[in-house]
């Protein structure tokens, strides 16, 4: 229950509007209990006659001789009228002042969920790229859709529940202590029993419920990799393979649920069954002290302590079902929590050194990175000189893609340190570091968005002819206008409605908008069929024209004539030099080479 915490800081920005809301849900309670209790006076006098006077002392006295002193002025009828009114005016202020709290409330509920919402994509944009690799990202949009909507359907729909329903039973049993305080004692010693036993089965919610949560995450990853992976899962009659895998997560969610509905549907008819035990004996304890006449209670007010009493069971209700769903809710909570308080390696430095645009050098002085335990890069050293095109080559899980993303600190090194003009990148801030790259991907990212956005990511507002002018750099820019819409055509899902050719030069046109003086190339080629990559290699050549480039290179024959052609080999550099150095050394280079027949 300790995560709590988190939304009572998200409610204390509004404790004004809460206290409002306090004040406005007493009214109504005040308003519910005079209502009801402005009946017993006039019950009492109806039912047993007017006397000039009560011999008895007390509360109930006092107001039953004032009801008296009514009638004899005036007479029953007047008396009940008044009664009448008064309930009726008490039942329609009660009625607008609990609107009025409802109306307060509301606003902050659905506030503290869009922060708490907002503050899971914030948290998920701040993650280093590292992160993502290693979790499942089915469980992370479960984290930030399910369980955001499980903490906004079991905890903070039940805001209210915890501050109206206390102060109707705080307030309900005042009034029936005036009334018989020794039957509200002995009402007292009953109702902590009943609320021990609806303790416990509340407590045995809240594991099921993580598990079912962790579950659904599993769910949405599997939906996720069939729907990306279709034509694999196709192609391979993989499905029965992956509906058995669905199957049997979802049969678990099944029981999962059911498991959690049984123990909250139990609470409502077993505070019920309870309540109702409680009133019996109430009733039989009451009747008891009536009959042997040992208490000053009169049969219309013990029927109003009844009925007051009755009304305070569906507080006690509504409290009980809260703590079932409180129970449920903070598992949500707690996976929220976990994914919330993860630390970000990447941090911003205190006193950030300014960037005047990239004048000298990039220098990797004695890098190391690891993945756990896991070694990536062990003791790179490698300088990439202004204006120059260094080419990365070597087998798969070489590290090359790993040393690319040490530059614009997607990750941090292990060791060792990354220079731009002689200065660490971890003194520069994250922004304005970022800004002096470009980045092309082997896999061309594109979003949901039309393409003119697409190309404009990150740049802001930008003029139209900008973007058309970055398109025709990339040779996109015919493609683009032959289609329907023009720059306004939709990519689709994850640019499903564009080739893979149309999707790269659209990536390329994206990096020439935001002209940076570094380019980094992730193989951006490798993927394409032979037409396509010309037209791509021919957009990225003049994208390169007067730029720092590092290029991670899968077909040799792109970086021939790239300045200095770095080797690696099990995360450290086994050769560098120009193709031709390395070709008479006839070493690893010259060995992949002859294994892709360039010549």
């Amino acid at each position: 229950m300790k995560n709590i915490s988190r939304l009572l800081k998200y409610l204390a920005d509004y404790k004004g509007r809460i206290g409002v809301y306090f004040v406005t849900s007493l009214l109504a309670v005040v308003f519910s209990l005079f209502s009801f209790t402005m009946l017993a006076p006039v019950l009492q006098v109806l039912f047993e006659g007017v006397s000039e006077s009560s011999s008895n002392k007390g509360v109930i006295s006092d107001i039953t001789n004032k009801v008296n002193q009514t009638i004899l002025e005036y007479d029953k009828l007047t008396a009940l009228t008044y009664a009448v009114v008064i309930v009726v005016v008490f039942t329609i202020l009660k009625n607008l002042f609990v609107y009025l709290s409802l109306n307060i409330l509301n606003p902050i509920r659905n506030a503290v969920i869009s922060r708490l919402r907002d503050d899971m994509y914030t948290k998920a944009l701040s993650l280093p790229i590292g992160y993502f690799n290693e979790e499942h990202k089915g469980d992370l949009i479960s984290r930030m859709t399910n369980d955001v909507n499980e903490v906004e359907i079991s905890i903070m729909n039940v805001l209210e529940t915890f501050i109206r329903e206390p102060l109707t039973i705080i307030i309900t049993l005042g009034s029936m202590i005036v009334i018989s305080p020794g039957l509200t004692l002995f009402l007292l010693i009953l109702l902590p029993i009943s609320g021990l036993i609806i303790g416990r089965v509340g407590k045995s919610l809240k594991k099921p419920s993580s598990a079912a949560q962790e579950q659904l995450g599993g769910i949405l990853s599997i939906i996720d990799e069939t729907l990306v992976g279709m034509r694999v899962v196709k192609a391979f009659n993989a499905e029965k393979h992956q509906h058995l895998r669905f199957t049997k997560i979802n049969n678990l969610i099944f029981r999962l649920k059911n498991k959690i509905a049984m123990r909250r549907d139990l609470s409502s008819p077993l505070s019920e069954t309870l309540g109702i035990t409680v009133v019996c004996i109430i009733l039989w304890y009451g009747g008891k002290l009536i009959f042997s006449e040992q208490t000053t209670l009169t049969g219309p007010f013990f029927l109003v302590f009844i009925g007051l009493f009755y009304q305070i069971i569906n507080p006690i209700k509504n409290l009980s079902t809260a703590f079932y769903n409180i129970q449920k809710g903070t598992a949500a909570i707690d996976r929220m929590e976990e994914f919330l308080s993860v630390e970000n390696t990447i941090t911003e430095p205190a006193n950030p050194k300014p960037i005047n645009g990239f004048n000298n050098k990039i220098e990797l002085k004695n890098v190391h990175f690891a993945y756990g335990n896991k070694k990536i890069l062990n003791g790179i050293d490698l300088t990439i000189e202004k204006g120059t095109t260094v080419a990365l080559v070597g087998s798969s899980g070489a590290g090359k893609s790993t040393l690319a993303d040490l530059i614009p600190r997607f990750h941090d090194v292990t060791e060792g340190e990354v220079l731009i003009d002689g200065v660490n990148i971890k003194d520069f801030k994250l922004f304005e570091l970022r800004k002096l790259m470009g980045i092309v991907n082997q896999d061309p990212i594109l979003f949901n968005d039309t393409i003119r956005n697409n190309i404009a990511l990150g740049a802001g507002e930008t003029k139209d002819e900008a973007v058309i002018a970055a398109a025709k750099v990339a040779n996109a820019h015919s493609f683009i206008t032959n289609k329907n819409e023009g720059y306004e055509t939709l990519a689709g899902d994850r640019g499903a409605r564009l080739s893979g050719g149309e999707r790269q030069r659209v990536t390329i046109a994206r990096a020439v908008l935001k002209n940076p003086p570094i380019l980094i190339l992730d193989e951006a080629t490798s993927s394409l069929d032979t037409e396509s990559e010309r037209i791509v290699q021919d957009a990225i050549n003049t994208l390169m024209q007067n730029r720092t480039s590092l290029v991670i290179a899968h077909r040799l024959s792109t970086i021939k004539h790239a300045d200095k052609i770095v080797v690696l080999d099990k995360g450290r550099v086994a050769e560098q030099g120009t193709h031709d150095e390395l070709i008479a050394r006839s070493g690893l280079y010259k060995n992949l080479v002859d294994m892709q027949q360039v010549k």
